[in-house]
């Protein structure tokens, strides 16, 4: 591979988004394989060889697979430490793990593919019921992220420069777009991420500009 990263993602995936947003942030090059998950590219048995659970994103490192968003994100910070996407005391590192948690363990799950393929395939929701139930775990986390985001948030989630939070943040306001959760409720978490698509790192990572990107 020309870089010695290589990134297994899809344009629309949001774990995928995160894991851009923070090599871009970094400074990192890395080239692209993409998978359609709308056909099952990723239960390729080729590419279960790499992830076995046949999700992405996946890195493929120099010493080897990585794969779940989070532990790649902690990773690329310990790996490349500047600048850094976690505060320099305990208590703000863990506040914002916290807020990255809150996104990635308790909305981003409900509202993925493989779920909501479910609940229409198995239990024959309509893709109205799909996107209220989607719509409804969003709402319900983006509720008590906008209050930890006017705690102990400026211009980014946390204090004034980005940091993991907002490497998670940024890939579910897109979800909320997409699902139709209005952010009038949320001005605060609408404001950092409208900023933070200012700045390349987010801009260049978001899934309209990626290899397999389509349009709107």
């Amino acid at each position: 591979m020309t870089n010695s990263l290589r990134l297994h993602g899809y344009w629309r995936s949001s774990a995928s988004y995160r894991v851009r947003i923070a090599l871009n942030l970094k400074g990192i090059s890395y080239d692209q394989v993409t998978h359609d998950l709308r056909r099952n590219e990723q239960a390729a048995p080729a590419y279960r060889n790499i992830a076995p659970q046949g999700l992405v994103p996946a890195l493929e490192t120099q010493d080897g697979v990585l794969t779940q968003s989070p532990a790649i994100l902690e990773w690329i910070e310990e790996r490349w430490p500047a600048p850094p996407l976690l505060p320099k005391d305990l208590h703000g590192r863990a506040i914002v793990r916290a807020m990255a948690a809150l996104i990635g363990c308790d909305i981003h799950p409900l509202n993925n593919l493989r779920v909501l393929r479910v609940l229409q395939n198995e239990f024959q929701l309509t893709q109205e019921q799909t996107n209220a139930w989607a719509g409804r775990w969003i709402h319900e986390g983006f509720q008590a992220l906008e209050i930890l985001a006017g705690q102990h948030g400026s211009l980014f989630c946390y204090c004034d420069q980005p940091t993991l939070a907002d490497c998670y943040l940024v890939p579910q306001i897109y979800n909320a777009e997409r699902f139709g959760v209005g952010l009038s409720q949320f001005p605060k978490l609408d404001a950092i991420a409208a900023r933070a698509l200012t700045l390349p790192a987010f801009a260049d990572a978001h899934p309209r500009r990626q290899p397999d990107g389509e349009p709107a």
